[in-house]
């Protein structure tokens, strides 16, 4: 199966928080979008792994991708590595986007910028005829998406572009708000954790203003890239 576009998160709910409502948009113009969540953020304060895959599915469900799949690496502990790096190729490879969308390249979370770099990097291998990869004993042939894109997380990193997505702030909210047990909840008995909060949550939706605002629309999610932004015209530009 094609997708035009391949979201990964290091943690059920990463592609949530940083791009939902580009991934929203572009659903709603045709775009065929997945989402591979490299663990099942086991290690989560609240919560289960088992209760994350349930919240996971209800925001593919809410966002309408075409898939979601689950890499059961190891939360906290998975690294860059050649074994890493392989069962991610397959996935690209599976899925041939032209464009891979992945955490930010340096947060407060270490799996954010682990996740980021593990990423990238697999894009690059999986270019390369000489990787070899299968899926249930079916060679796969070697694919590069065109671009990585690198979505916001905690940290406000300054973005190379940001994606006007005015008209799908509601539907990424509810994305978010499908993970029940990670955010804000005052009647919630379990330990008090920084995007527990309030604050975190309110966040979601000023941020997204203030990018919008400074690029003229009512909201927007930033990105930044690892190459260039080419376009074909000035008049491509917003």
């Amino acid at each position: 199966m094609k997708l035009d576009i391949l979201a990964f998160g290091a943690h059920p709910d990463d592609v949530e928080l940083g791009c939902a409502g580009t991934i929203a948009k572009e659903i709603s113009l045709g775009k065929k979008v997945g989402i591979i969540d490299l663990t099942r953020g086991e290690l989560g304060t609240r919560g289960t792994a088992e209760t994350r895959d349930l919240e996971a599915q209800a925001a593919a469900k809410i966002l309408g991708v075409t898939v979601r799949e689950n890499l059961n690496l190891r939360d906290g502990f998975f690294i860059n590595d050649e074994k890493h790096q392989l069962e991610v190729i397959k996935m690209i490879r599976k899925y041939q986007p032209e464009i891979v969308l992945c955490n930010a390249i340096e947060d407060r979370h270490i799996d954010h910028g682990k996740g980021s770099s593990l990423v990238s990097d697999a894009c690059f291998l999986s270019g390369l005829i000489k990787v070899e990869t299968e899926i249930e004993g079916v060679f796969q042939k070697a694919w590069r998406p065109k671009v990585v894109y690198h979505y916001i997380q905690w940290k406000n990193i300054e973005p190379d572009f940001a994606v006007d997505i005015s008209g799908f702030m509601d539907i990424k909210m509810e994305s978010v708000l499908a993970y029940g047990t990670q955010f804000y909840d005052p009647d919630s008995k379990e330990p008090v954790t920084p995007i527990t909060s309030k604050n975190f949550l309110d966040s979601i939706k000023y941020r997204a203003q203030d990018l919008g605002r400074l690029i003229g629309v009512e909201y927007a999610e930033g990105f930044t890239v690892e190459r260039y932004l080419a376009v074909n015209s000035l008049g491509d530009l917003v």
